[in-house]
């Protein structure tokens, strides 16, 4: 789409951190796009506030970029509010068809593309590894960001009812949320341990949550990208590797392939982390068949 003269420009966005974007770029180098020598970048990011989203898709479409590529579904969505001329290519963790970001046969809509880490058996396996450390749990925290769709909250939420497992659903919102009361509402309620959800926010503030975690002794599942922020159990796709992938789609389309002939794909390559140190902290026991299925063990 680009003349071979011409540097391209590629606006990419997340709405959560920086880390799944530079392997995005590094994707880029490895099909032949250096920054500043082959491909312009403009960047940005929310660091978990999604009210700032669609102001930064205005600006990349004035800035004239060729490709926008984004991360996070609710990045997506902003990204084709404000455009359905420039090409998107997107990286997320939820089910396209049910996010409005693919047709109901999963193909590409019109001016955008790209993949999906989401796998409904990770809900059901943050339960199980949860309750091989307390078998009696009976509730599970869900902490979610309240500027995001619910998709992934109601997959979670399903998962618990069906496993027998009450779900309390705590919100959040970014750029600042307030913690404290979220887990003062956790305590209220006596849940036993807490699903972070791999949302903007919460991936933002990663550390923090693990931390208040550990403070009020809650066992903790997040996403494989967290894995070292400090919660108990790392499982599911990253993010990261995702976005790293969907660079082979953005060098295509920026060489002539449209969108539309690049069919939505789903990037699997789930992966455990057990942090040891915070198991320890707290006096949980982590069962040796689960150990020998993590890819990693932190002490």
């Amino acid at each position: 789409m680009t003349c071979c003269d011409q540097m391209p420009t590629v606006g990419i966005m997340a709405a959560g951190t920086l880390g799944p974007l530079e392997n995005f770029k590094a994707g880029m180098r490895d099909c032949g796009f250096i920054e500043r020598e082959t491909v312009r970048y403009e960047l940005r990011v929310a660091h978990g506030d999604s009210d700032r989203l669609l102001g930064f898709a205005g600006e990349l479409v004035r800035a004239s970029v060729d490709l926008i590529a984004v991360v996070g579904a609710v990045t997506a969505r902003a990204a084709r509010t404000v455009t359905r001329d420039i090409p998107i290519v997107y990286a997320v963790v939820v089910d396209p068809v049910s996010d409005g970001l693919a047709t109901v046969s999963r193909q590409p809509l019109g001016n955008m593309t790209g993949m999906t880490t989401y796998d409904p058996d990770q809900a059901r396996m943050h339960i199980a590894l949860l309750r091989s450390v307390k078998p009696d749990l009976a509730r599970i925290a869900l902490l979610a960001d309240s500027g995001v769709s619910n998709c992934l909250t109601q997959v979670h939420s399903s998962a618990m009812q069906e496993a027998g497992v009450r779900p309390q659903v705590v919100r959040i919102a970014g750029p600042d949320p307030d913690l404290i009361d979220a887990f003062a509402a956790m305590q209220r309620e006596g849940t036993d341990a807490l699903v972070v959800l791999e949302h903007p926010v919460n991936g933002a503030n990663a550390a923090r949550i693990a931390e208040l975690a550990l403070a009020h002794c809650l066992p903790t599942g997040v996403a494989r990208a967290q894995a070292d922020a400090g919660g108990l159990f790392a499982y599911g796709t990253s993010l990261r590797g995702a976005a790293y992938q969907m660079a082979g789609y953005a060098s295509r389309i920026l060489r002539g392939t449209e969108p539309s002939d690049l069919p939505v794909e789903t990037f699997h390559c789930t992966e455990l982390v057990v942090n040891m140190r915070t198991a320890r902290n707290l006096g949980l026991t982590v069962p040796p068949d689960i150990l020998t299925r993590a890819v990693c063990l932190i002490d």
